[in-house]
């Protein structure tokens, strides 16, 4: 394997669409379009979004709905799914759904699916409204999603069949990444919350890989916290409203996402601070210098060759001047 310079490395976004404390679902949907208007400009490659439920801060539940809104407002940027909970659909809705979103929108379309309820248990019933499905079940349901693509059905997906929208897989663990080897297609794996796993993960991926029609070679991207700010004691303090919210994960308070605090000691104890770094030890937080540094490491430790960049700040020009931050860093 040979090392994949930072500067060869794609850089994408992940948009959790962040309602935040004081703010509404259309204020987030409105941030979402201005982010994705941006850093289309700056030169990153791919705009996703992800299936939540039964989160109030999170707006994007209906996530074929909100990357049809963005693919709408930018040009030439790859939108998709980071990703769709497929358990939770039939996967001849997905294939519709994202067949018509290709029809659109030609060749700008990605479709990452997970296999997790991406909610809390009687959501995830709500949604499927049997128990019928199971996470166990999706190596069965890609099998089917990806028949309606290629043809291979006797019940046709209209618009959807003949279309070449490329699938991935995403991951917290090594199901996904064995899956997504053997079938030849791109893995992404959920660094910026399961960081513990990243290496096995990326391993079992790359072991198991089976050239494809979609891929000659592995292909990986991986997500990360980046929290970056003009000096590294504002970049903490930024990163204190991403803290808080897996706290609140935590306590299943399900609150708004909350405005920055100067002393998250005053909040966690020492046991929950301890919690939350196994989650989060993976964020890069800090001035451009600092970000530029970690990144150069976490893609040297990973051999990435695309990161997709998460960034949970509460005010929406600090968030947008992380992005900036990035974006010089990979365009240099």
């Amino acid at each position: 394997m040979t090392d994949i310079p930072l500067k060869n490395t794609k850089f994408s976004v992940l948009d959790l669409a962040p309602v935040i404390e004081g703010g509404t679902p259309g204020d987030s949907f409105r941030n979402t379009i201005d982010l994705a208007k941006h850093v289309e400009e700056w030169g990153f490659t791919r705009y996703w979004m992800a299936e939540h439920h039964n989160m109030p801060f999170i707006a994007s539940s209906a996530t074929s709905i909100a990357i049809s809104h963005v693919l709408h407002h930018t040009s030439t940027i790859r939108v998709g799914s980071g990703g769709v909970m497929l358990p939770n659909h039939a996967p001849l809705i997905v294939a519709e759904q994202f067949g018509t979103l290709e029809t659109l929108f030609p060749d700008r379309v990605d479709l990452g699916l997970g296999r997790a309820p991406g909610t809390d248990q009687l959501t995830a019933q709500a949604l499927r409204r049997n128990g019928n499905s199971n996470p166990d079940d999706f190596p069965e349901q890609l099998d089917e999603l990806r028949g309606y693509f290629t043809g291979d059905s006797r019940i046709r997906a209209i618009p959807g069949e003949g279309l070449n929208v490329p699938i991935w897989l995403l991951g917290s663990s090594g199901f996904s990444a064995q899956l997504a080897g053997q079938l030849g297609l791109p893995f992404s794996f959920a660094s910026h919350f399961s960081p513990n796993n990243t290496h096995g993960a990326l391993r079992l991926y790359r072991q198991s890989f089976q050239p494809s029609e979609t891929l000659d070679e592995p292909y990986v991207m991986v997500g990360v916290n980046v929290i970056a700010a003009d000096t590294d004691e504002e970049a903490q303090r930024l990163a204190t409203s991403l803290q808080q919210q897996f706290l609140n994960l935590v306590w299943n308070t399900n609150k708004l996402l909350q405005p920055p605090v100067d002393d998250m000691d005053e909040i966690w104890t020492t046991q929950e601070e301890a919690a939350l770094q196994q989650q989060l030890g993976a964020s890069i937080i800090g001035s451009a210098d600092t970000v530029r540094e970690k990144l150069e490491k976490f893609q040297m430790d990973t051999q990435a060759d695309e990161m997709m960049v998460i960034s949970q700040i509460y005010d929406h020009d600090a968030r947008l001047r992380s992005y900036e931050i990035v974006a010089d860093i990979m365009n240099k």
